[in-house]
């Protein structure tokens, strides 16, 4: 039957949504797949569905047959294609109001004009149901880091253990995704051209800016975001910042130096030149750590507690969840975490303790060494004209 008019569109997803043991997925996506062999080399998802497009997921779900309630990637063949974009055709006059018409659209354009080369490429559809559980594929790893970097949802938001060992270790090129056994081969195809086979990297991760731009950013180095990276509107990532995948920055930010995985920075704060704040990738450390609102990590600063609102770690000075940190009040006299004045000596706390907390001003004596935390007299105020990134 074709579907000539919103309401039998309408119609349709009902009858569809009402079928015994459909379920509406958490998110969907419909791109293409690069592959060599068995090996997915990586996957382009245009636009991931997340909590929305409920419609639209019951009609690509019928024409595939997905299995509801279970995450599922499938190939979809250009005849199943064809098939899902007549369905929408109420939909093609105003096809520019409608994202994922426009993709599927797109998706066909590509298929039948596009040139294969090393990679096989195949469209593909991915169902999310289940964002708890372990990554199982590599489809529903580039899906889980593209809707982190799409602003679908939040680092921590969805779960990413077992991606590093669903990813394959590829060397990225100009060309395309290639295995680092094929790179020698592949190099002499095109050493005669005028346009040589190049490698940025060789990594599970490529860089974010290859496959989605976020609006409202400015990236100055496209290699230090990995896909994977959550960059709210507003946030500058100068050229020695790093911001890596599961891990970003809330709105206006200021990057110059490191936001590990598992980090996510919040709004109006500053992470200084050469600052870096500890992940949850390596050495053991399972703890998350934020940043809040208003903070300001100095020049070589660092951190491995949370920070909470309107606090700064002066340039130089490194807080770890063991650093023995004295506390002061605002007029310099020692005193215990609950603010109780003490004798010197009986004021220092492990860092840890003092994780989360708001307003503190950490700094590193220069003559004595110890780290000494205070009350902040005052918070940072961003410059507005360069977080103005349209």
């Amino acid at each position: 039957m074709t579907i000539r008019t919103v309401d039998e569109f309408s119609t349709k997803v009902s009858e569809i949504e009402s079928t015994a043991g459909y379920q509406r997925p958490l998110g969907f996506a419909v791109g293409v797949r690069r592959s060599r062999g068995d090996v997915t080399l990586d996957v382009t998802f245009p636009i991931i569905n997340f909590e929305e497009s409920y419609g639209t997921a019951a009609i690509v779900s019928d024409v595939l047959g997905i299995d509801s309630g279970k995450n599922t990637f499938t190939p979809v063949s250009t005849e199943q294609l064809q098939e899902i974009y007549n369905q929408f055709l109420p939909f093609h006059p105003e096809i520019e109001k409608h994202q994922n018409v426009g993709n599927f659209k797109a998706l066909l354009s590509a298929s039948e004009n596009g040139s294969w080369g090393y990679a096989a490429k195949d469209i593909v559809a991915y169902f999310l149901y289940d964002g708890v559980s372990a990554v199982e594929t590599a489809e529903e790893a580039y899906f889980k880091l593209t809707a982190l970097s799409q602003r679908k949802v939040k680092p921590h938001g969805l779960c990413l253990d077992g991606a590093f060992g669903k990813l394959a270790n590829v060397a990225w090129t100009n060309y395309g995704p290639v295995l680092p056994q094929d790179l020698d081969a592949e190099r002499l195809k095109h050493i005669f051209s005028d346009n040589p086979l190049s490698v940025t990297h060789v990594d599970k991760f490529p860089y974010l800016v290859n496959y989605h731009i976020p609006s409202g950013t400015r990236i100055a180095s496209g290699s230090q975001v990995r896909l994977g990276a959550y960059l709210g509107e507003g946030t500058t990532v100068m050229p020695a910042g790093y911001v890596n995948f599961n891990a970003g920055t809330e709105g206006n930010a200021m990057v110059e130096g490191r936001v590990s995985a598992g980090v996510f920075v919040s709004k109006d704060s500053d992470i200084g030149g050469g600052a870096s704040i500890m992940g949850t990738l390596s050495g053991g450390n399972n703890h998350v750590i934020s940043v809040g609102e208003k903070c300001l990590l100095g020049a070589m600063a660092g951190t491995g507690i949370s920070l909470g609102f309107g606090c700064t770690i002066a340039a130089g000075a490194y807080v770890t969840a063991g650093s023995k940190i004295s506390l002061y009040d605002a007029d310099n006299k020692p005193v215990d975490i609950d603010g109780n004045s003490v004798a010197e000596g009986k004021n220092v706390v492990k860092g840890a303790e003092l994780s989360g907390k708001d307003k503190m001003l950490f700094i590193q004596d220069s003559q004595s060494g110890k780290l000494i935390c205070k009350p902040n007299p005052k918070t940072i105020e961003l410059n507005a004209a360069l977080h103005a990134n349209n």
